[in-house]
């Protein structure tokens, strides 16, 4: 059987990973970049979050995005010019967002987002490095409502799987000394045991070199151009990918057959589906993170630390880096880096460590925005499609790095026919009829 899968991110990798141990011996990886993990994968924000894996369409959200409309410093912002083509998506965001759906949709997630730390441990047992840390994260409040509601959320989360606690600010400074410096404005903290951290990129080079070393096929710079039903006759491969190696404007594309094809590139995967039919309700939302390098000299952050009022997470990521990741913004395909966007984070990360503030405005940094997934009910598509052999494995949103090797270990469960590790009810594509 040959499979190819489209994208060598997290999604992809991770896929091609389970298949592998799934018995599946004949798999190619096609990436229209130069390397593993250079779009959505490549700058996230390092945190691997099972106790924050709700949809971002929460009870209220359109008051709140309505009322924010054009407010650059919104932590979710929509751009008047994206309406359009958020209409017929929007209608089953908003529709998600009564309490019920959103904490079904929450649930689906928590056990996807659980099974995949399993997974990543079982990668790490083979060998892959990719500076993890299993610290934890603290989730940090100044509003009294705010924190008692993500007290609340949590203890119900826990019922389901969840693991954290309820700290005051004399604990949190204990857990991560940095916030001493704040820790008078502070209403408490959410001490999220479960939570690690990692650079995504790193990741995706060890395991794309890994599975590389098993003999999965790369092809590099190729650009999948459509995804058809094949012109051959029965018994042969079932899918054709149109692919070139010089972009848009190159001469026409090749061709190449597979009897299964895995739409893994993240919000790419929307135009590649058409041509099969299929109109996935998946939209870009883009998100931001600046990275420093840290001082040589002084005290260090050594907890991932999520600040609950300005919806940002600051995290230490390996190498001696310091990145502040967050918003989401719903601009359409741009994937401009916005200055004041950036500008924002930049602030709030300085606000988060006033004693590291004059290194933050001096030191070099990257900038960086990528376009992630958004499916419509905050849940990645992983599964069949009705076009026999087209598989999908995207819509992740912001939870591509905390649930992409449980997301690649179901996906080769369907195909092989094998028992699923978590329900994958909550995530076939056929719950949009596709």
């Amino acid at each position: 059987m040959k499979i190819a899968i489209v994208g060598a991110g997290l999604a992809g990798l991770c896929s091609a990973q389970a298949l592998l141990d799934a018995g599946a011996v004949d798999i190619t990886v096609v990436e229209r970049r130069s390397g593993p993990g250079l779009e959505t994968s490549h700058a996230n924000g390092a945190l691997l979050h099972p106790s924050s894996v709700e949809p971002w369409n929460s009870p209220g959200i359109l008051r709140f995005v309505l009322s924010d409309l054009g407010n650059a410093a919104s932590p979710m912002l929509l751009r008047p010019r994206a309406l359009p083509s958020l209409l017929g998506w929007g209608v089953r965001f908003v529709r998600e967002s009564s309490p019920a759906r959103h904490r079904a949709n929450t649930l689906a997630n928590v056990a996807l987002a659980l099974r995949s730390l399993e997974c990543m441990k079982a990668l790490r047992a083979r060998g892959l490095e990719y500076g993890h840390a299993a610290r934890g994260s603290l989730a940090t409040f100044r509003d009294p409502t705010a924190f008692a509601a993500a007290r609340a959320w949590s203890q119900w989360l826990a019922e389901h799987g969840g693991r954290s606690r309820a700290i005051g600010r004399d604990e949190a400074v204990a857990i991560e000394p940095m916030l001493a410096a704040t820790a008078g404005t502070l209403a408490g903290a959410m001490h999220h045991l479960a939570d690690e951290s990692g650079d995504a990129h790193l990741f995706c080079q060890a395991l794309a070199a890994h599975l590389a070393a098993r003999g999965v096929a790369f092809r590099w710079s190729t650009l999948v151009r459509s995804v058809r039903p094949s012109a051959q006759g029965s018994g042969s491969a079932r899918l054709a990918l149109a692919m070139a190696t010089d972009g848009d404007a190159g001469p026409a594309p090749s061709s190449s057959s597979f009897d299964i094809v895995v739409l893994a590139a993240a919000w790419w995967s929307v135009a590649l589906a058409a041509p099969a039919g299929l109109r996935l309700p998946v939209r870009p939302a883009k998100g931001y993170s600046v990275t420093w390098p840290l001082p040589r000299e002084g005290p260090h952050p050594g907890t991932p630390l999520i600040d609950g009022d300005q919806h940002i997470a600051v995290v230490p990521v390996t190498g001696g880096r310091l990145r502040v990741a967050g918003t989401a913004e719903f601009c359409g395909d741009d994937r401009r880096i916005d200055p004041a966007r950036v500008g924002n984070l930049v602030r709030q990360a300085r606000s988060v460590y006033p004693q590291l503030a004059a290194h933050l405005a001096s030191a070099p940094r990257q900038d960086w925005a990528a376009l992630r997934p958004m499916c419509a009910d905050g849940k990645p598509l992983i599964g069949a499609t009705r076009v026999p052999g087209l598989f999908l494995n995207t819509g992740h949103g912001q939870l591509g790095w905390t649930t992409g090797a449980a997301s690649g270990e179901l996906l080769a469960q369907l195909i092989a026919g094998q028992q699923t590790a978590v329900d994958a009810t909550p995530f076939t594509p056929s719950r949009f009829r596709l």
